[in-house]
């Protein structure tokens, strides 16, 4: 019977579907509920009606219970399995609320620094779980999931220029904004209505270029005795790079939703890694 995790997992068409569907059943099942864990606290941010702080406070007492095996909901008891079964430390689910409790307190980011915390905790927290989950041998891999957390996340905010304008939210720096010229009203003004000035194009391609580097430190920082155990995470590295790269290739759109990979993109993504490794 399928889990309430797998269940949410299928439905959301996540990009990461692909890597997880490689590992074998339990990890499959346990990055499942971690997976579906973050899209509730994050809906809890981002939804209308999904609870906001009490919900957050909710989730994080349901994952204390699942700790003690007194799990309330479906997904809790998922998330219970898990943590039974894997070593993920447990304020990292803590880290992962506190991220999502920054989109109810920050609206801008003054530096790339400021910056870097959020994704510390909504991306690379999510990482270091995640490879619990893998296995490892080398502490260096630790390293590598946190930086590959924060390449994924500044592909995310490129993506989502447009869609986070209409919350008036701004995840580039303001330093960024101030270095090339564009003030806020202008951002969100061209984010929502797409005519942005060259000096905003300008912008976001150096986000994009920044974005590109940490893509590759994170490739440079695996180390080779975990390359086979870290595959998943390697494909979904290889997904986001190709979003990166498309979103780039179609001249960083806006006001036009997100860009997405097609299936057969995604594909490529995965077998391009399957042969690499």
């Amino acid at each position: 019977m399928e889990s309430a995790s797998a269940r949410l997992t299928r439905r959301s068409g996540t990009s990461f579907y692909y890597a997880f569907r490689i590992l074998p059943e339990e990890k499959r099942r346990a990055i499942y509920a971690l997976y579906s864990f973050c899209r509730m606290v994050d809906d809890c941010v981002d939804e209308e009606g999904g609870g906001g702080e009490a919900g957050l406070r909710y989730w994080l007492e349901e994952v204390e219970r699942g700790f003690h095996g007194r799990a309330e909901t479906p997904l809790g008891k998922d998330l219970a399995w898990a943590v039974q079964r894997f070593p993920i430390p447990r304020v990292l689910f803590e880290e992962i609320v506190a991220g999502c409790r920054m989109d109810l307190e920050v609206r801008r980011y003054a530096t790339f620094e400021d910056l870097r915390v959020y994704c510390s905790r909504v991306a690379s927290a999510v990482g270091l779980a995640s490879i619990e989950v893998f296995g490892y041998t080398s502490p260096l891999t630790k390293e590598y999931a946190r930086e590959l957390g924060l390449a994924l996340q500044l592909t995310n905010i490129l993506r989502d220029v447009s869609v986070d304008a209409a919350k008036g939210r701004i995840y580039v720096p303001l330093e960024d904004l101030a270095r090339f010229g564009v003030p806020e009203r202008v951002f969100l003004s061209a984010a929502l209505e797409g005519h942005a000035p060259p000096a905003m194009q300008e912008l976001l391609a150096f986000h994009a270029s920044r974005a590109r580097r940490h893509h590759e430190r994170a490739a440079e920082l695996l180390p080779a005795q975990d390359r086979r155990s870290m595959l998943s995470a390697r494909i979904m590295g290889a997904v986001y790079r190709s979003l990166l790269e498309e979103i780039v290739r179609r001249r960083i759109p806006l006001a036009v939703g997100r860009v997405t990979l097609s299936r057969w993109q995604k594909l490529w993504a995965v077998a391009r890694t399957l042969v690499g490794g």
